[in-house]
């Protein structure tokens, strides 16, 4: 998921350790401020304020960040604040002033942010988050996927590694599609039109085939990009002729509602993690909850970093 803003960092070191005192230097002039107000969620610490974050949008406005940080609670009961949209948390503002609006005038132009009498508001800004409102599904890890993107994939094949290792909660995770529909186009999706066509298919695997899906996917992703994908059915003890006949038409269904619920989420990176319907993740902070800690490759290494990377 693309951010809307990047932190920058860079260090430059001068100086003359010898020469003579020059003319004082003129002092800088104290930066402006930039009031935030970041409306957190009241359960989850996914939907906290994210630090570097805060500090690259500062960094943008150059300006010095000057933080309140308010609960979702707490703002709902608030006048100047009841009626923003809280759909994700957290939810950034800035208080609005003529340099704030002026160097954020493209974003507002695009759509990036919006405004009110009081804020700019940045919706959406982090790859964490709560989506507040939304219907819990206790216990379930939802992995949005590009079935041909490698990050993809790789979380699949750590999944695999759980079910193989006896983990319980590797059994309770459910694969979801990342593609774009609209009916003037039809679908597409970022590695070419082969990987919304794999979509399909496992959409069919997993509605008739349920209990072979993961046997699938671990024989296919050997080499997910192969036209063999009929001979990765077989040896999965699947009948390729039985799901290609539905391609064309409850198949492609499939995939229309995958594409909407993606959307419903604003899920655009592969792979996104989304813990009960409510808390969208990376691998990281997926791999913190209790029970999945096999969705970090490095832990067994004992390195705590996972892996950053998505498509």
């Amino acid at each position: 998921m693309k951010k809307l803003f990047a932190v920058v960092l860079s260090v430059a070191v001068a100086g003359m350790a010898f020469a003579a005192p020059a003319k004082k230097a003129a002092k800088t002039p104290a930066k402006a401020k930039a009031e935030f107000v970041i409306v957190e969620s009241d359960v989850y610490s996914a939907g906290k304020e994210d630090p570097q974050l805060t500090a690259g949008i500062a960094q943008f406005l150059d300006m010095t960040p000057s933080v309140k940080t308010v609960s979702y609670k707490d703002a709902a009961a608030d006048p100047k604040l009841a009626n923003l949209d809280y759909s994700f948390l957290p939810l950034y503002l800035i208080k609005k002033t003529d340099a704030v609006r002026s160097k954020l005038e493209k974003h507002l132009q695009y759509g990036y942010a919006q405004e009110n009498d009081d804020f700019i508001i940045l919706p959406h800004q982090t790859r964490t988050g709560v989506y507040n409102g939304k219907e819990a599904k206790p216990g379930v890890m939802e992995i949005f996927v590009m079935s041909q993107c490698p990050y993809g994939v790789m979380a699949e094949n750590l999944v695999l590694e759980g079910q193989k290792a006896g983990v319980p909660a590797a059994k309770d995770v459910r694969i979801r599609y990342i593609v774009d529909y609209s009916d003037a186009n039809g679908f597409n999706s970022l590695h070419g039109s082969g990987e919304w066509e794999e979509d399909v298919r496992q959409l069919l695997i997993a509605k008739y085939y349920p209990a072979k899906l993961w046997k699938y996917l671990e024989i296919r992703n050997k080499d997910y990009r192969s036209s063999r994908w009929d001979k990765a059915m077989e040896d999965a003890g699947i009948n390729p002729k039985k799901i290609m006949k539905k391609f064309d038409t409850e198949g492609l269904e499939l995939l229309k509602q995958e594409a909407a619920y993606a959307k419903e989420y604003g899920v655009n990176a592969s792979p996104t993690f989304l813990w009960e319907g409510q808390v969208q993740l990376d691998f990281g902070s997926a791999s913190e909850i209790e029970g999945f800690g096999f969705l970090n490759p490095n832990a067994a290494k004992g390195a705590a970093a996972a892996p950053a990377g998505s498509c």
